[in-house]
């Protein structure tokens, strides 16, 4: 049955649609794809990147870290710099771990993203 699985979205809690939508369409550097104020979606390479207002209908969630959303990038370095031109809190400093360098920091949100890349050997 996995064999076959594909993984298509990815949905983040948002407490307010408007600043989140603001925020990643810097960080994406594209406009929101389907907008709209309980559910809005970034398709970005045919994936699926959804923000989800759930205090909007009234669902209520348990918060907490144990999911991280992890976003590749080309450019480590260039990501890392539009994160912190963004405002955001770097909550894990650009590491390198086996194969990658990776950073984490918390979104307009207050949700933890990894960004990683591939480490370039030399």
């Amino acid at each position: 049955m996995y064999n076959e699985a594909s993984y298509k979205l990815l949905v983040c809690l948002c407490k307010n649609m408007n600043r989140a939508i603001r925020f990643y369409e810097k960080f994406f550097e594209q406009p929101v794809s389907i907008r709209d104020d309980v559910f809005s979606i970034f398709i970005v390479h045919g994936f699926r990147y959804c923000l989800f207002n759930n205090q909007a209908v009234n669902d209520p969630v348990t918060w907490g870290d144990n999911c991280l959303p992890s976003i590749e990038v080309d450019d480590i370095h260039e990501a890392y710099n539009k994160v912190k031109e963004l405002g955001c809190p770097i909550v894990f400093e650009l590491t390198r771990i086996g194969d990658n360098m990776v950073f984490e920091f918390t979104d307009s949100e207050g949700n933890d993203i990894e960004v990683y890349a591939k480490a370039s050997w030399g």
